[in-house]
């Protein structure tokens, strides 16, 4: 600041007020101080700033499983529009499903003393955040709940949209349907196979469990499955992906069929309306689940002192046509 107060030939509590923002300077000084900061390369310490006057950093932590898989990506576009409209920035990391990379990143969030913390969660243990808590940083647990102690939770319809796939391909004529979910550990997966099961009992359909497979989808586990499941004398004749990650490796499983079961994934994905057939999904807004979350935090830390919210948000079916192919 004395660098630019020299430059600009002002003091040093002029720079102070134009960078502040404070009122009572002059257009013309203001415009010298800012030519000099430019030319300087100036930038404000905000961490320093915020210490001093005993206020927080102005952001706020987001922990996903991916950046890079576009539910996440469109998810954190969601939670940035809510933090920008509260003057506050978002810092991103992914756990990649690994619960201590995600205590690692939430406790590095912390000690940068960001304003709340959103997480969708990679383990059941989240004793450690207590402290951060009690301390007055606002949690909120989105996708998925925390395992071990209660905070606000988003959520989707896991059970019920599983429930109206199964209602759809057997009101198509489908006995023998396949579900292909990722591992049982991760809650929205096992509360989906939940919804599988349901689904089958409500329409009569025999639970088999031999038409199941929950493990981290991969291109060689699902192309496994798929020769499994979908060979030999009685085979699936519909399948439900259990997520879209797990719709993608399906689809690349069958690209050299003769003929495609009926299928729906849990979530939409890009360019799933554009196939042949199009692929028929159970969708929800992850864009509404990202607001949803975001909300919930900045009430906490506009001081909201209400009991932990448990939030659902609902999903519904979207009939393509892979999902009304009747059975071979």
């Amino acid at each position: 600041m004395s660098d630019v107060a020299r430059l600009a030939g002002v003091s040093i509590k002029t720079v102070s007020r134009v960078v502040n923002d404070e009122p009572a300077v002059h257009p013309d000084t203001a415009e010298r101080v800012m030519a000099a900061i430019e030319q300087l390369g100036f930038r404000r310490n905000l961490g320093a700033r915020n210490l001093r006057r005993g206020s927080t950093t102005g952001t706020i932590g987001l922990i996903v499983e991916d950046v890079g898989n576009p539910f996440y990506s469109e998810l954190n576009r969601a939670v940035e529009r809510i933090a920008t409209s509260f003057g506050r920035q978002v810092l991103t990391g992914s756990s990649e499903e690994n619960s201590d990379r995600e205590r690692e990143l939430v406790l590095e969030f912390c000690s940068r003393r960001v304003d709340g913390i959103l997480v969708v969660p990679a383990g059941m243990q989240h004793g450690y955040l207590v402290p951060e808590m009690r301390a007055g940083t606002p949690v909120v647990f989105l996708d998925r709940p925390a395992g071990d102690i209660v905070a606000d939770t988003v959520l989707v319809d896991n059970i019920g949209g599983t429930i109206e796939a199964v209602a759809h391909l057997a009101k198509h004529g489908h006995r023998r349907i396949a579900f292909l979910a990722d591992s049982p550990d991760i809650f929205t997966a096992g509360e989906r196979l939940r919804g599988f099961r349901e689904g089958c009992v409500r329409n009569g359909i025999p639970y088999d469990e031999s038409l199941v497979v929950m493990r981290t989808p991969t291109a060689e586990s699902v192309g496994d499955a798929v020769r499994r499941l979908l060979t030999g004398p009685n085979p699936a004749t519909a399948v439900i992906a259990g997520n879209n990650r797990v719709a993608v490796h399906l689809l690349r499983a069958l690209a050299h069929a003769r003929r495609r079961p009926a299928m729906i994934s849990f979530d939409d994905f890009e360019l799933a309306d554009l196939l042949d057939p199009p692929v028929s999904v159970i969708a929800h807004d992850v864009s509404a689940l990202g607001r949803a979350a975001a909300d919930l935090l900045f009430a906490r830390v506009q001081g909201d002192q209400s009991a932990p919210r448990k939030v659902v948000l609902p999903v519904h079916l979207v009939a393509r046509g892979s999902g009304e192919v009747a059975p071979s």
